[in-house]
């Protein structure tokens, strides 16, 4: 690229691979990795461990008035603690849709991904980005996949974590999820015109990243 600074979106629907693809991304083209469902993820995490009602929206907006959340080495950390395995539970996963309908929430952590994009050339992956976060990104793409393919993903994930979950539950979840990503009001989840639809169902993680980086580097502009 001749460009010294820039930004590629990343959307999708969960377990559609975004932040597999997106770390692997960033690890060849050498740019900072957001990873923006982490910052949600950790807000549900505090309000969970603080026993709030993920649906008390005036108690989950009260705690993020005390709530710290940085990116250290491509790690997330929550009040200064290293929070990466313990967003990742799957308690965390079935209320993290809840917490990010909120308006408040939306609006303290877009304020944050901005000013993180505006700092150096970053990869951003979540819900919004190409359509909110960052409208004007350089390379948008639009990651999905089918409900089966994403709930094999997650379970194959979880029972790796040592989680007891059924494929059935996994799957009623993603669809619960998609549900009120792709409607709720404030930056619902939706494909940006500009992006590249890249379907990941039966791709491999490495065509994906090649793909991206192909665009980024001005080789490639067809579909895969």
């Amino acid at each position: 690229m001749s460009n010294s600074y820039y930004s590629i979106a990343i959307d999708g629907p969960s377990a559609s691979g975004k932040s597999t693809i997106a770390k692997m991304v960033s690890k060849i083209l050498n740019i900072e990795y957001i990873d923006t469902g982490a910052m949600y993820r950790a807000i549900t995490y505090k309000v969970l461990k603080n026993n709030i009602d993920p649906l008390d929206e005036k108690a989950v907006i009260d705690l993020l008035k005390e709530t710290e959340i940085d990116f250290i080495n491509n790690s997330i950390y929550l009040d200064g603690v290293n929070v990466d395995k313990e967003i990742r539970d799957n308690i965390v996963s079935k209320n993290v849709s809840y917490i990010a309908m909120i308006k408040e929430v939306r609006e303290k952590l877009v304020h944050l991904q901005q000013a993180m994009a505006k700092k150096k050339s970053v990869i951003m992956d979540g819900r919004d980005i190409g359509t909110v976060v960052l409208p004007h990104a350089d390379y948008k793409f639009f990651l999905t996949a089918s409900v089966e393919e994403r709930a094999k993903r997650r379970f194959k994930e979880l029972i790796n974590r040592g989680e007891d979950v059924k494929f059935e539950d996994i799957v009623e979840e993603l669809k619960t999820r998609d549900e009120i990503d792709s409607n709720r009001e404030v930056g619902p989840l939706v494909r940006s015109k500009d992006a590249y639809l890249l379907d990941t169902s039966n791709k491999s993680i490495e065509d994906c990243v090649d793909f991206i980086v192909s665009i980024v580097n001005g080789g490639n502009e067809g579909v895969l």
